[in-house]
């Protein structure tokens, strides 16, 4: 199949379009840095044409409601518009599993009007929400680390491998689409002040991790609210397996 990947060059974009290319599958890169523009739609014509499906893999700002929601409501609507004038066949969006179960946070706001951008759209659809990535508790403490001291919310996390949920973006889009698939999460829960910890024991680090509500995380999100939802689907990569990688 002749398949696009919108956020090409970014971390899950670029293992699903290695993914599809391992199945022998014509991969179309669609990336701002590739010279696609999804925020004003140029080169999306070009890029779609003969493509069967398109996976939906990007990522957007994590500042204020208002940034982040006119960002998906405008990539998202250029290129559900581009898909339907090419005739693509089936729209797949990676997504966030609980995001209907918090308010206050920014990126998650952005990522309901995308979802529902989409199944309200002419393209048909699979949205699959993904827990958080292993590689999401370090990130997260990269942003507030300053002079070897980061800030970072001591959520309750059931994260999943980024290989393993670029397989399954690479599946779904080779099939029909499915409308709201199950959650997709990794085999065992985390804390995520510890997996933080763990990460950079592993590179080697060392980082005071001070656990706090007061950043982009609030208590909205405490307790089991990001955990998978019932009938999910597990991935097998532990965190502990994902480390070894990173050593």
């Amino acid at each position: 199949m002749r398949i696009a990947v919108a956020g090409a060059t970014g971390n899950i974009g670029s293992l699903t379009v290695a993914a599809l290319e391992r199945d022998g599958h014509d991969v179309v890169r669609i990336s701002r840095a590739l010279g696609v523009d999804l925020m004003t739609g140029d080169g999306l014509d070009a890029a779609l044409t003969g493509v069967e499906a398109v996976v939906d893999a990007t990522n957007g700002p994590a500042g204020r409601r208002e940034e982040a929601v006119e960002f998906f409501t405008t990539t998202t609507g250029n290129l559900l518009a581009a898909e339907a004038r090419a005739g693509v066949r089936h729209h797949v969006l990676l997504s966030i599993a609980g995001i209907h179960r918090v308010e206050g946070n920014a990126h998650y706001a952005g990522k309901r009007e995308q979802e529902r951008l989409v199944a309200a759209g002419p393209v048909p659809w699979t949205i699959v929400p993904a827990t958080q990535f292993h590689d999401f508790a370090e990130m997260v403490a990269g942003w507030t680390e300053q002079d070897g001291v980061a800030t970072i919310a001591p959520l309750l996390v059931q994260p999943v491998a980024p290989a393993d949920v670029a397989a399954v973006l690479a599946e779904i889009a080779t099939g029909a689409p499915l409308g709201r698939h199950a959650d997709l999460a990794g085999p065992e829960t985390q804390d995520l002040v510890d997996m933080a910890r763990r990460t950079h024991q592993a590179r080697g680090r060392e980082v005071k991790l001070v656990p706090t509500w007061s950043g982009l995380f609030g208590t909205s999100m405490a307790g089991e609210v990001l955990l998978p939802g019932e009938g999910a689907r597990i991935a097998p990569t532990t965190f502990e397996e994902w480390l070894a990688t990173v050593r």
